[in-house]
């Protein structure tokens, strides 16, 4: 049985599974769910016959994956057909355990044969950038659907809420027309968690990483097509790259989901199913800076806006998923360095050598950058909140308050206070905090903390008399400031056509609570003053528009859409123009 019919079958099961989840008023029941256990089992031999056959080469690592998905596979099979009884008293929505993980493998091993044919992208022979675009707009659309779905909701969802909840969860911001508490189900629910996981990581970093590791290669063009998406300079590290991408995001996922569920009040909720699936769903959307929770007032929920410890842990996450992966990776090579050359001295293997430039100035910009934005916000909302939100908390609440006041914003879009009851001067503070956004290559979006720095680091230059720009004791490119500016300009134009647009179909909104809501969607953060469910059809649209602009990038967009100007080769005489 070759790797296609293998790639039907997981098709056609991912069909079935959505048709029976999804439509289906009885889950996996009757003839239905006898095709479906039976096409589990067609998939667990299609498996073994591949693994034991010499047509394909398997690492130790691939051996071990495959031989667990028979496995599981082929236990599904017998617990269906009740040839083996498993009792399972754990529930995730209206599914025992055992269902659950045996549909979310079936998820898992669609994605990964959809990720085969992904690495194929490349023949289109389109640019990069629109690829980039068309990643996410195509999830965006398959969300839509899927949301549709009439098991997705309790009472129904109309397209365009669909669209625009879709959308708000692959560009990962977090802003609602419908409550995800009590209008979606436990598959809507799951459904946006899916989006935003694969928002959060780009579906191209997704894509690609499972699509190597089960197809066994990359082409030269596919390298050279994801060099970038990743930034990553040396081709040959795309896949260990990738692989530390994926891994650090499951085991910062995990840990953090772990910790939450270990920690909060079990009181709070009816089964440990629900306690555990709000642990896992608010830990990715803390990494990825989604800002969805399952609760109806977000973390200001009665009896969790006192979990202050959760608060704290969902935070740091939330940091660590908005600071960005070359960051990560780059303290994770210097720590590395460090303890090799260290063990070396110690075990007198050799000298200690020092690795220049390990972790560069790019790293060190949005780490100090990062560090001054959590400090204003922090002081600020201490400052500005004292009598309104912060109010009769406890000494550890208020710093664990005025701390996560000053992280959310940066696009993470939960709450932990009453928005309506925020001071205006500490609104205006989130509008530039929202503005900024996060950093550079992660799970974020907004202007980009290294933006900010390189702007403010060339207006010093300016007022000092300096013709370049100087950081570190490295000078910054001409490059990258005009990419900067051309950033900054390009923000304040969508940020500018938002507010206009959004108040021209919806006259009746208050202007601040409207600007409030564009800088919100251009920076994928998802905080809101309270108006996105009274928002009108158009200004929906507006709002999804901007949604996706912010996350793909105002400029990616450009470098999409306009060709790019060959070698100039020649030279205009120069002059100056008037700034004041």
């Amino acid at each position: 049985m070759n790797s296609k019919v293998i790639q039907a079958l997981s098709f056609l099961a991912f069909c079935f599974l959505i048709y029976d989840l999804g439509f289906s008023e009885e889950i996996q029941a009757g003839f239905i769910g006898e095709i479906y256990f039976s096409i589990l089992a067609l998939m667990s031999v299609g498996y073994s016959i591949r693994l034991f056959s010499k047509s394909e080469k398997f690492s130790k690592s691939r051996y071990l994956v495959e031989i667990t998905i028979i496995l599981i596979l082929f236990l599904a099979f017998l617990v269906n057909f009740q040839v083996l009884e498993i009792d399972s008293s754990l529930i995730i929505g209206n599914l025992e355990i055992k269902a659950f993980l045996v549909n979310f493998l079936v998820l898992i091993l669609f994605l990964i044969e959809l990720s085969k044919l992904s690495l194929a992208a490349n023949q289109l022979k389109l640019h990069p950038a629109m690829v980039f675009l068309l990643s996410f707009l195509i999830v965006i659309l398959a969300g839509t659907g899927l949301l549709l779905l009439p098991n997705a909701t309790v009472n129904g969802i109309d397209l365009i809420d669909a669209f625009f909840t879709s959308t708000s969860a692959v560009c990962v911001t977090g802003l609602i027309v419908l409550d995800t508490s009590s209008d979606f189900t436990f598959l809507g629910q799951f459904i946006v968690m899916i989006l935003f996981q694969i928002g959060g990581l780009g579906m191209m970093t997704f894509t690609s990483f499972f699509g190597f590791f089960f197809k066994g290669s990359y082409s030269l063009q596919n390298q050279l097509f994801l060099k970038d998406y990743i930034n990553e300079e040396n081709i040959g590290a795309i896949n260990s790259t990738l692989l530390k991408i994926i891994l650090f995001t499951l085991i910062t996922e995990g840990v953090a989901a772990l910790m939450i569920s270990s920690i909060i009040d079990s009181s709070l909720f009816e089964t440990r199913g629900d306690q555990l699936f709000f642990s896992v769903f608010h830990a990715i959307s803390g990494f990825c800076n989604a800002g969805f929770s399952t609760l109806g007032d977000g973390l200001y929920e009665a009896g969790f806006r006192e979990e202050y410890t959760v608060h704290l842990i969902i935070a740091f996450v939330i940091i660590l998923g908005g600071i960005g992966f070359p960051v990560v990776l780059g303290y994770y090579n210097y720590f590395k360095h460090v303890v090799i050359g260290t063990k070396r001295v110690i075990t007198g293997e050799e000298e200690y050598k020092h690795a220049p430039r390990v972790v560069n100035v790019n790293i060190r910009l949005i780490v100090y950058t990062t560090s001054i934005l959590l400090v204003l916000g922090f002081v600020t909302f201490w400052f500005f909140e004292a009598n309104h939100t912060l109010k009769g908390l406890s000494g550890y609440g208020k710093f664990v308050t005025a701390f996560f006041g000053s992280v959310t914003p940066r696009t993470a879009g939960f709450n932990t206070v009453d928005m309506s009851a925020l001071a205006m001067p500490t609104i205006l503070i989130y509008l530039l905090l929202m503005w900024i956004g996060a950093s550079p290559g992660s799970t974020g979006g907004g202007l980009k903390t290294s933006t900010i720095a390189v702007a403010v680091l060339n207006t010093v230059s300016i007022a000092k008399g300096k013709n370049r720009v100087e950081i570190f004791k490295r000078q910054i490119s001409n490059e990258t400031i005009r990419k900067a500016f051309a950033v900054i300009l390009l923000s304040f134009l969508v940020i500018g056509l938002g507010v206009f647009f959004v108040l021209l179909f919806d006259p009746e909104l208050p202007l601040i609570s409207v600007a409030f809501e564009v800088f919100s969607a251009f920076s994928t953060v998802g905080l809101s003053l309270g108006i996105t469910g009274d928002l009108s059809t158009g200004s929906k649209i507006v709002v999804s528009i901007i949604m996706f602009l912010g996350r793909v990038g105002t400029l990616t967009v450009l470098v999409a859409f306009i060709q790019k100007v060959r070698d100039q080769r020649y030279k205009y005489p120069e002059e100056g123009v008037f700034i004041t």
